[in-house]
């Protein structure tokens, strides 16, 4: 039997600046990931899995939040997965790294509804789509703006290179288009930027995405790149810079129907060119972090996460909670 598992790819939705984040991972964020996940993973595993020997090892869950899962959806699988983002912005990292906290009484917040959904076009082939949308709110010395609407949308095509084995994990290849659906250009000054939903360009990228099942655990890993198309934003010839994106997660299952999720989801994007011209410090990178909780059965698949970055520079401190559910038709 092949061991299919819902994915979910939705870290762009809610990076700092939109389609302009990526990763870099630090030496020290290297450190303080190996140390929560050995805290996670030892804690978690006191408790003993129950799990037939008879039948091959596939527990459902809804799978990490921002990192890939390589199994694709079996032909003729409708998936639909709505997640919900509630993130609030700390401070800022600037470019050399440093936090600052917003001042005063300075409040920055998003809410975000996010539709993924797959579809099964073999065993082999999927093709999934993604779409946000988003409430924005700001606080500024006193002064307080919102606005609502569309976010930009994805469109990916996923194709299973190679099935698991017992030696070697499964191997997928992801296509990726983000699509520019949300509001880039001639924004209202009065809403304070709350109405800036997107980045205005069609980003193509590919990635590649690996699972591994070893019981009680499951790892899953992925790595893609982006090349932002040159757009012009309010008249102005603006290309932004190539992303790199690299995620690990790891799941562990407590029991039957019950997991434990601890991922990590690392981003570097090169400076933005204008008009010719390389902006300086322009390029954003951050390191984010998340622990989780699931509760899955064969039809149904839920996950409660917390998102926070931990380093960065040139972006945004923010910090999330995160509620899916999956359901397969």
């Amino acid at each position: 039997m092949k061991c299919r598992k819902i994915n979910l790819e939705a870290g762009n939705i809610f990076l700092p600046k939109s389609s302009t984040i990526n990763n870099y991972v630090t030496l020290k964020g290297v450190k303080m990931v190996r140390r929560i996940v050995l805290i996670l993973l030892a804690g978690s595993c006191l408790s003993v899995p129950v799990f037939s020997a008879e039948e091959e090892w596939c527990p459902p869950s809804a799978g990490p939040v921002t990192t890939w899962t390589a199994p694709v959806c079996s032909k003729g699988d409708f998936v639909t997965q709505p997640i919900m983002f509630f993130l609030n912005t700390r401070g800022t990292y600037d470019n050399s790294g440093n936090y600052s906290s917003l001042p005063g009484d300075d409040k920055s917040n998003s809410n975000q509804f996010v539709i993924f959904m797959q579809y099964g076009l073999t065993d082999r082939l999927e093709l999934d789509g993604q779409a946000v949308y988003q409430k924005n709110f700001v606080r500024q010395s006193g002064v307080e703006a919102d606005s609502a609407g569309l976010g930009d949308s994805y469109i990916f095509a996923r194709y299973c290179l190679k099935e698991e084995t017992s030696n070697l994990p499964q191997m997928t290849l992801v296509g990726q288009l983000k699509v520019p659906t949300g509001k880039f250009e001639t924004l209202n000054p009065e809403v304070l930027g709350t109405d800036a939903r997107g980045s205005g360009s069609y980003d193509p990228g590919l990635g590649i995405i690996l699972t591994k099942r070893t019981k009680p655990f499951i790892i899953h890993a992925d790595a893609s790149v982006s090349q932002p198309l040159k757009v012009d934003v309010d008249t102005v010839p603006t290309k932004y810079g190539t992303y790199l994106n690299g995620d690990v997660g790891i799941e562990c299952f407590i029991f039957q129907g019950l997991n434990l999720l601890f991922e990590a989801n690392g981003f570097y994007q090169g400076k933005t060119d204008l008009t010719g011209t390389k902006i300086d410090d322009s390029n954003s990178e951050y390191l984010m972090l998340t622990p989780g909780i699931g509760w899955s059965n064969d039809q149904v698949q839920a996950l409660l996460a917390y998102q926070r970055i931990v380093s960065g520079k040139n972006t945004d401190a923010t910090a999330a909670l995160v509620l899916t559910l999956v359901y397969t038709f």
